[in-house]
């Protein structure tokens, strides 16, 4: 039986451009996207999230990144938009936006900072899934939230027709399995380097911060995969792993708006307080990127 894919399979966590004055580039969104949906090997992209900086974008550029990438790809790839905060009366606002100008799902990220307790997850998680009509990803990060989605938690919170899927960072593949065991919910893995380890136990798909370089190496490994040729799926995951390695050095999108400017793609500086690349973090970048077999 073929695993269910509500959000596609290969999708990239989409960077949000900006020009060289640090204003939001909405011509070079819609260029980069068309570019990852008809040649990177993506089919679906999730706007303003972790490296969509969306700490640092405001509600209209959101809005206006998210209008412009779907005019651009909205009829042949999945966009999601990250809609999560630590506010959930804002995050239900900000879905309910996203509903409106045509978004085809929501990435919902755990609330970061005040660390709420687990029935404090399902009321949020809830609230916003009932905002709108739209089909929601969880976001699970702790990481950065400082709160991870339990498997009772995600347990419940399967029960909502509208939620229906996890982008899994947390790299708890025994807790990922038991969720699975017990739902039906869909899971894209959100960490690159245990992409093809979550494929294996069960994941559907990644959300993907090198798929901006390598989607059509994902998308090779994941066939290959599917195919039953474990020995070829695992031949690509050992040959991203500088790819991986190196993206990640620092914050990701540090290093991936440093490897698109390589690439002659969209991407320009990131927005304070991160800072841009240093000659020295680019030049070992590029021997990362040439031992991973991308070259420009």
């Amino acid at each position: 039986m073929s695993p269910v894919r509500p959000f596609g399979r290969v999708l990239t966590a989409m960077v949000t451009p900006f020009t060289a004055d640090g204003t939001l580039d909405v011509a070079g969104a819609q260029r980069l996207a068309t570019h990852l949906i008809d040649d990177g090997g993506c089919d679906g992209l999730v706007l303003s999230g972790t490296t969509g900086e969306s700490p640092t974008t405001s509600d209209e550029e959101k809005q206006r990144l998210l209008t412009a990438v779907l005019e651009a790809v909205g009829d042949r790839a999945t966009v999601l938009a990250g809609v999560g905060t630590n506010d959930t009366a804002h995050t239900a606002h900000l879905a309910r936006q996203a509903a409106r100008v045509g978004a085809h799902g929501l990435l919902v990220v755990t609330p970061y900072y005040s660390r709420p307790p687990q029935e404090g997850l399902v009321q949020h998680f809830q609230t916003v899934a009932d905002a709108t009509d739209l089909p929601v990803m969880l976001y699970d990060i702790p990481v950065r939230t400082g709160v991870p989605l339990e498997v009772e938690t995600l347990v419940r919170l399967a029960a909502h027709p509208r939620i229906v899927a996890v982008k899994d960072a947390k790299g708890d593949l025994g807790a990922l399995s038991w969720t699975m065991a017990r739902t039906d919910l869909a899971y894209y893995c959100g960490e690159d380097m245990l992409n093809l380890p979550m494929i294996s136990v069960g994941a559907v798909g990644v959300v993907s911060v090198v798929g901006h370089v390598v989607g059509t190496r994902l998308r090779e490994m994941l066939d290959a995969y599917d195919k039953g040729d474990t020995g070829h799926a695992a031949t690509v995951h050992s040959g991203l792993l500088p790819v991986y390695t190196g993206t990640f050095r620092t914050q990701g999108v540090i290093l991936t708006k440093a490897t698109l400017a390589l690439l002659g793609l969209p991407g320009g500086p990131v927005r304070a307080p991160l800072v841009d690349a240093t000659e020295a973090q680019i030049a070992r970048l590029q021997e990362d990127l040439r031992a991973g077999g991308v070259s420009w």
